[in-house]
């Protein structure tokens, strides 16, 4: 990029903030206009920082979906925590986003108090307007606004589109003026093995989430480009007890089967080629005590 495109383009890192299950993930896949990160019904699905890319006019916005904000019990918990306050400190704008379907609970009180005296834009999203009446929408906003100095305020539903294309609109005039860090057709900064991982990941808590909640972990362990285009991944499923490797491997390994049917789709529309995908299945007791499983997820192990 030349000198003149480096003084007429912009570029910034938005970070999106929020509690568990309030729609950051599902919001971060609109305004990107592609699937980078997991979206399921569960809480604190998303573990790692996911950087997504996205073009609007002359700005590059750079959004890091983090984990959500709430009071950690586990060492992954803590791990995760402390990921989604990094990624917000070192943004140049922050997006709280809350469901509006949930009363204000300790969670967002929690990061309320976390964003005071932030020197960077915060903004408010308030997500999932379909789920309630006007008149408490416009309350909620009201309270909220009274109660921190947001330096705007949007209502949007993630999961229909609405209100997305002004969200990102209001956020593309915030990015400071510099050269873009991306190439122009780049929407994720997220390791392919990773971002394989996540995907099969998701597939396993949309069709187990109710026997393996947050006992389980998948790594890509081997990538292999073929000759004729297609590649060749092998990923573990770890569980922490021989009882929930027979759930996941299911009945004649049917579960484990459809599992990697549905994610080998998915990874095959994002890599835009075809994929052999192989997944097994292995027991590691504490597998959230390893080190080694929290550099897999891209995050720092906990000093306590």
């Amino acid at each position: 990029m030349n000198d003149e495109a480096e003084e007429t383009t912009k570029c910034g890192f938005v970070a999106l903030i929020g509690a568990p299950n309030a729609g950051k993930s599902t919001l971060l896949n609109q305004l990107v206009g592609g699937k980078v990160s997991i979206v399921t019904h569960k809480v604190q699905t998303t573990r790692a920082r996911i950087r997504a890319i996205a073009i609007e006019g002359p700005s590059q916005i750079i959004y890091v979906d983090t984990p959500g904000i709430f009071a950690p019990k586990r060492k992954l918990d803590r791990a995760m925590v402390e990921a989604a306050w990094q990624g917000a400190g070192d943004a140049d704008v922050v997006v709280l986003i809350t469901d509006v379907a949930r009363e204000a609970d300790e969670d967002l009180e929690r990061i309320l108090e976390g964003l005071k005296g932030a020197s960077v834009p915060i903004i408010l999203v308030l997500n999932k307007i379909d789920t309630v009446a006007h008149e408490s929408l416009l309350a909620l906003s009201k309270n909220l606004n009274e109660r921190f100095d947001f330096s705007a305020t949007f209502m949007i539903s993630a999961l229909r589109g609405h209100g997305i294309e002004d969200l990102r609109a209001d956020l593309a005039g915030r990015m400071k003026a510099g050269p873009w860090l991306y190439p122009e057709d780049q929407i994720a900064d997220v390791p392919l093995r990773l971002l394989a991982a996540e995907i099969t990941r998701e597939k396993v808590y949309l069709r187990l989430h109710n026997e393996l909640p947050y006992a389980s972990t998948v790594e890509t362990e081997a990538w292999q480009e073929r000759k004729d285009g297609s590649v060749r991944i092998e990923q573990v499923l770890y569980v922490e007890r021989q009882s929930q490797k027979k759930i996941a491997l299911g009945a004649g390994g049917q579960t484990i089967k459809a599992i990697g049917q549905d994610a080998r789709k998915d990874m095959e529309e994002f890599l835009d080629r075809r994929v052999h995908l192989f997944i097994f299945v292995k027991v590691r007791k504490q597998w959230s005590e390893d080190p080694e499983r929290y550099r897999q997820m891209g995050l720092d192990l906990p000093k306590k």
